[in-house]
């Protein structure tokens, strides 16, 4: 029996629903969440995700605020607007959209948004909250695949988990994220020997590699959870994911799709933290 399709583009209008109700709260005390999302440079790609933040924010009735900055902007210039922004009580939240170019630290430009305005989680004091367990904002795209694995009511507590890739935007995070809901988690990387000896045990198995088919069925537990982050274009355009999908899908109880499954509830739950951000200056934690 083929997996049941966790379907992101459903959950994610359903989450979106919940958080709506809550800006709607905050616009009757007076407090309209904002966003402010900072593009340099032409990348397409970067274009595109930029321009569906942007609509989904409008969507659960968000102000948002485009700053299209030039590829050749000195790093000085971009970390003086990061500040002014931060200095803006209008904007709840912040978003740098990367990739940046090469001659600006990346570092240094995510330690200069605040943390208090960090609704991507890429903030040190955010990641580091994680092992602690009282991170401001988790970093959206874990946060997503959580919300996901709750909404599909798949177990976590107790269950082995195994992450396939250790970045500090999906891997690393995610494994924490799980093991505050008391999962037993493995990390491996795309260069773990036998990598097969681990993921075969996994009863949630999320990859986040940027590998094509990385993950084939021979590799999946039966009835395992299959969350898939990554996102690869072939040469004929078609987007797909880490996982072998047609193949995995005849093994797997429940598996994403590429494109449809972790994408849509990243953009959520950046909505969401940045609800959480407009809501903590009534009630600052």
């Amino acid at each position: 029996m083929s997996a049941q399709i966790i379907d992101g583009k459903a959950i994610a209008i359903e989450v979106r629903k919940q958080w709506k109700r809550r800006a709607d709260q905050l616009k009757e005390q007076g407090i309209l969440p904002g966003l402010a999302v900072i593009i340099v440079g032409d990348n397409p790609a970067s274009r595109v995700y930029v321009q569906n933040k942007i609509k989904a924010c409008h969507e659960v009735g968000l102000y948002s605020e485009l700053h299209d900055l030039p590829g050749d902007i000195s790093e000085e210039m971009l970390l003086a607007k990061i500040e002014d922004l931060n200095q803006n009580p209008s904007l709840h939240g912040i978003l740098v959209q990367l990739p940046l170019p090469d001659h600006i630290n990346v570092n240094k430009v995510l330690e200069t948004i605040s943390a208090k305005k960090d609704v991507d989680g890429f903030h040190l004091y955010n990641l580091g909250g994680l092992i602690a367990g009282n991170t401001v904002f988790p970093p959206c795209t874990p946060y997503g695949v959580q919300c996901l694995l709750e909404y599909s009511n798949i177990p976590i507590e107790g269950q082995n988990a195994v992450i396939v890739g250790r970045s500090n935007i999906v891997g690393k995070p995610m494994a924490l994220m799980l093991l505050q809901k008391n999962a037993t988690v493995s990390i491996c990387t795309s260069k773990t020997r036998d990598l097969k000896q681990f993921t075969s045990l996994a009863d949630i198995l999320v990859v986040a590699t940027g590998k094509v088919n990385l993950i084939t069925a021979d590799m999946v537990k039966p009835g395992a959870a299959v969350i898939d982050v990554g996102i690869n274009r072939l040469e004929s355009g078609k987007l797909v994911g880490d996982v072998d999908f047609e193949g995995v899908r005849e093994v797997a109880g429940h598996i994403t799709p590429v494109p449809g499954g972790v994408g849509p509830m990243t953009i959520t739950m950046l909505i969401a933290n940045t609800i959480m951000s407009a809501e903590q200056t009534i009630h600052p934690q």
